[in-house]
């Protein structure tokens, strides 16, 4: 049995499309998750399906190198990216959610979800899930301050 999904979402100002296309460069995933995933190496386009990152991931004293793949996106809606780490052991979606916000600002919801997991991952799943819940809600607040510093709202 694989750990239950986490999720976190944030509001901002911006227009769901701004985000989107934000969210789109994987180059751009950098700066707002660089307090947990570090040594970024690109391959593939720029971005959209098919964009790729080499990333080592640090939780705590932890470290392991994983494998990012953007493998389907709906402008302006979604953007799913297939994570691969513990050398292959384990596999897990990065799942962007836009929604519309009724003022006009773009609800963005980040769901971490296994498809398979280690067996470390499967016993220790609370504390994992807690660690992942603070760093993906860091990552949240650093992309609405990106945002905030790259584009003014609509």
């Amino acid at each position: 049995m694989t750990p239950r999904p986490v999720s976190v979402s944030i509001d901002v100002p911006h227009p769901r499309a701004d985000v989107f296309d934000h969210l789109d460069v994987m180059a751009n995933h950098e700066p707002f998750t660089n307090h947990m995933l570090t040594d970024w190496e690109y391959s593939g386009p720029a971005r959209g399906i098919g964009s790729k990152a080499r990333v080592k991931s640090s939780f705590g004293a932890l470290s392991d190198h994983a494998d990012i793949e953007v493998v389907a996106a709906s402008a302006p809606a979604s953007i799913v990216e297939r994570n691969v780490s513990a050398e292959g052991r384990r596999v897990a979606t990065g799942t962007y959610l836009l929604d519309d916000l009724p003022d006009g600002g773009t609800r963005v919801t980040f769901t971490y979800a296994w498809e398979q997991a280690p067996l470390s991952d499967r016993v220790l799943s609370p504390l994992v899930r807690t660690v992942l819940r603070r760093g993906n809600t860091t990552a949240m607040r650093r992309l609405r301050e990106r945002l905030a510093g790259d584009r003014a709202p609509a």
